[in-house]
């Protein structure tokens, strides 16, 4: 065990000292781009003003003969672009395949002092960020970086949900967890061929009817209680957790509706292959209530009673977090701000 006073310590010799706070960023939509395919990467320069961020995808959906082309790619499209308050990251390969090693030694040699975010997938326990944060350590001294590149944890594996909270808290480097609906429901071996939402098949049944009609059906959430595990060991560490891909593209209300569960759970973003998705953004109306209570209560003391409902400490820390959120989204999205009123 690493004890607490060497927990922020770099790990090799001249790499930045380990941020001790995440900064505070706007990350609603993981935008992913497959960097070997020239079409889409020179649609990047537009999609830095749409999204939050920009992720070069150099894993899953990459062809194996297309490999080092994608992480050639995402160098090119890294260089060539500013990317300002955008993110950038990169998804590099599984710490088992051929690839990830150059992935990480490449990119960061590259582009190391524009790269922001590494996502890592397939993460079973805090040793597989160990390895990649005193990887990240030592490149980051060979390059002589300023700034310390932050790791993200894929969770899509039994293992790695049922070691979440010790991912969670592995490295100072740790930026957040996203949950990976698909490979996950293989390691568990669960029977549905989709990726993230609900089942059909997966419900509940209301009490018979004393009439005999037939009983209505409830479908459920597949997906809720590993979410809700992950938020909890992303909140106590204070680390981000987003909610992963949603693989129907034709069902556009299915979609929102997983991705507005996440976000009033407390997740921060999800992946997106489609810049308009933006139900991480609080509501109008819950914006205006929230800024009535902060009115009502300037230090978060007392109680006060607003349109009938009484209000106190626990409801003023509440409203904070979605106005100190309106505020953040309300600065990268004027049509917004505007709605907001702030």
């Amino acid at each position: 065990m690493k004890l607490p006073r060497n927990f922020f310590k770099p790990l090799a010799v001249g790499a930045p000292t380990p941020l001790r706070e995440l900064p505070v960023k706007l990350e609603r939509m993981i935008h992913f781009v497959p960097p070997h395919i020239e079409k889409l990467r020179a649609k990047v320069p537009e999609l830095i003003a749409e999204v939050d961020v920009v992720l070069g995808n150099l894993e899953d959906a990459i062809p194996a003969d297309a490999k080092q082309a994608a992480r050639a790619g995402f160098i090119t499209m890294a260089k060539a672009n500013d990317f300002g308050a955008t993110g950038l990251w990169t998804r590099i390969n599984a710490l088992n395949s051929p690839w990830m090693l150059d992935d990480v030694i490449e990119v960061v040699g590259a582009v190391g002092e524009k790269l922001d975010v590494v996502m890592l997938p397939k993460v079973e326990g805090a040793w597989d960020i160990h390895y990649l944060d005193q990887l990240l350590a030592q490149l980051e001294a060979k390059h002589a970086l300023k700034k310390p590149i932050l790791i993200h944890a894929i969770l899509e594996t039994a293992e790695g949900v049922d070691n979440v909270a010790n991912i969670a808290i592995a490295s100072p480097r740790m930026h957040g967890i996203s949950l990976g609906p698909a490979d996950l429901a293989a390691s568990r071996a669960m029977k549905t061929t989709r990726v993230g939402g609900g089942h059909p098949q997966y419900k509940v049944l209301a009490d018979p009817n004393p009439d005999g009609k037939p009983r209505t059906e409830f479908q459920q959430d597949l997906w809720h209680y590993t979410l809700a595990k992950m938020v909890d060991a992303c909140a106590a560490a204070g680390i981000k957790p987003f909610y992963g891909p949603f693989g129907d593209f034709s069902d556009e209300q299915a979609c929102e509706a997983q991705f507005r569960n996440a976000f009033i759970m407390g997740c921060a973003g999800a992946w997106t292959l489609h810049p308009s998705q933006r139900v991480f953004s609080p509501d109008p109306a819950e914006v205006a209530f929230a800024k009535k209570i902060i009115d009502a209560m300037p230090t978060g003391s007392g109680a006060v009673m607003i349109d009938g409902k009484m209000q106190d400490d626990a409801t003023w820390k509440q409203a904070k977090v979605l106005l100190d959120l309106a505020h953040l989204v309300a600065s990268k999205d004027p049509d917004i701000a505007a709605r907001y009123r702030l």
